[in-house]
């Protein structure tokens, strides 16, 4: 058989492998990244026995993957729902990142016994929360938006500084001082870091101002043009010498918020990419890791280095941050425990180890049972945690989904909307929805059955409406929805107004 066949049956069957394997896992209540390590350590040495040992292709894959995996995250990240979140958001991915980096620091040293160094650079690799972790498993917990917001867009913005951090103290274990010492590293990582933000916001305008402009014959074009501005934005950040990861976050939440056609299908395109990266990168992974190659002392270090950064190190950082902004301490104290790590530790960890740096195999060792553990603590215990700070809400209304298709030949846009069961717009008529003149549901698809709706038509859940309303129309109908959905549809008589972005 061929090789590469032969490469395209494994890579088929591993990959639905790995999907069966998250059914498993959110069954029993684990994260997924665990499943998918597992399946790469089987895979590897301990079971059908395929090698791979080349730290720099990982390394080189891993952040491929991250790439797309946070492209994914900020392209269904809400402006309006971080915005209100960025300040402490920031402050957590850079003060809170190194609260973390020295607490670390310390521990790596006094208690695991590392060079202070290399003990810098344990805290640097384990600093980091990962956004897939997030991205996944957040949105499965109904908590105040606020807090959901500052936990992802500090995932997304904290990989930036900590790949800066932990590429610097590589070369300077390497014996490559940095210009300027400690000063001039900090200079430059915030240089880097705002130099990424800056470069997204100006890749994420003209993405929006050119694709609005485009009519592509295919909503799957609109999506893959979504994704690709994003990973357009790292690789101009890598080539002009800012942060490519802080650009690729950035200019997706521009996209994702541009107000383009087909976002849901965009989401759902990027989501599965998303999945794919994870997966890949995870099983990949979890072939490098050897665990014949571990000793009792590591996994105790790592076990130990994952319950302190849990219990002390989060929790340091995030009073720090969080505290001048006056966040109450409950809202404090879920976010942490929800400060989840995932690939990111593991993929930083890669970095020494293909520069062969002294102790870098001893480091990755200790990351990977961290993560393992850290996961394993925090992932299933984050529902329960918030319903014991009060924090979850289930009898919180789920938005409406509304897909947006152009109708190009006659400046009109079809709107796909589909009712959630617990949406407050069950039961509501067509009449009481008072949309703007000239839009109107053409179709209701019920069930099997689909019909032309009457003014005395009331939606019943999981209905799935067809509405036609011209362009200019289109906003105004899609906050209607949206405010009927979370208030009912006496939702404005109470005060509740929602534009077209929340």
């Amino acid at each position: 058989m061929p090789i590469f066949d032969l490469d395209l049956l494994i890579g088929a069957a591993v990959a639905l492998l790995a999907v069966f394997a998250a059914r498993i896992s959110s069954r029993l209540g684990l994260p997924a990244l665990l499943l998918f390590l597992l399946v790469g350590m089987m895979l590897g040495p301990v079971g059908f026995g395929i090698q791979f040992n080349d730290a720099a292709m990982a390394h080189g894959l891993g952040f491929a993957a991250l790439v797309l995996i946070l492209a994914e995250g900020g392209l269904s990240t809400k402006w309006t729902s971080i915005k209100p979140a960025l300040a402490v958001s920031s402050l957590l991915a850079t003060v809170g990142v190194g609260v973390s980096i020295g607490l670390m620091a310390v521990f790596g040293h006094f208690v695991i016994g590392l060079p202070w160094n290399v003990a810098i650079l344990l805290g640097a690799v384990t600093a980091p929360t990962d956004s897939a972790a997030v991205f996944s498993v957040l949105r499965g917990v109904p908590v105040p938006s606020r807090v959901r917001s500052v936990l992802e867009a500090e995932s997304g913005l904290n990989d930036a500084p900590t790949v800066l951090v932990v590429i610097a103290m590589t070369a300077m274990i390497g014996g490559h001082q940095p210009h300027g010492g400690i000063p001039g590293l900090i200079g430059s990582v915030v240089y880097e870091w705002v130099g990424g933000i800056l470069l997204g916001l100006a890749v994420g305008w003209v993405a929006v101002r050119i694709t609005r402009r485009a009519i592509l014959p295919s909503s799957g074009l609109y999506a893959l043009a979504a994704l690709s501005w994003g990973v357009l934005a790292y690789g101009l950040g890598v080539w002009i010498g800012v942060s490519g990861f802080a650009a690729v976050y950035v200019a997706s939440v521009v996209v994702g918020n541009g107000d383009l056609p087909y976002r849901h299908a965009t989401e759902s395109f990027a989501e599965g990419v998303g999945w794919m990266a994870q997966i890949g990168l995870f099983v990949m992974l979890g072939l490098l890791a050897d665990l014949d190659r571990l000793s009792w002392a590591e996994v105790i270090q790592g076990t130990v280095a994952g319950v302190f950064l849990t219990f002390v190190a989060r929790t340091v950082s995030v009073i720090v941050c969080a505290t001048p902004f006056r966040i109450p301490w409950r809202h404090q104290a879920f976010l942490s425990w929800a400060g989840l790590r995932g690939a990111v530790p593991i993929i930083l960890a890669t970095i020494p180890m293909a520069a062969r740096i002294d102790e870098a195999q001893h480091v990755f060792d200790i990351v990977l049972v961290f993560v393992v553990v850290f996961t394993s603590l925090q992932g299933p215990t984050l529902p329960w945690v918030g319903r014991l700070l009060g924090l979850v809400d289930p009898d919180a209304a789920k938005d409406v989904d509304i897909e947006v298709a152009p109708l190009d030949q006659i400046d009109a846009v079809l709107l796909q909307v589909n009712v959630p069961e617990d949406s407050h717009l069950v039961g509501v008529t067509v009449r009481e929805l008072r949309l703007p003149r000239n839009a109107f549901i053409s179709l209701i698809i019920r069930s099997e059955e689909s019909f032309v709706p009457r003014a005395s038509t009331a939606l019943s859940p999981g209905d799935e409406l067809l509405l036609v309303t011209p362009e200019r129309h289109r906003r105004q109908v899609q906050e209607r929805l949206t405010e009927i959905g979370r208030g009912g549809r006496l939702a404005r008589w109470h005060g509740l107004r929602i534009t077209a972005e929340e």
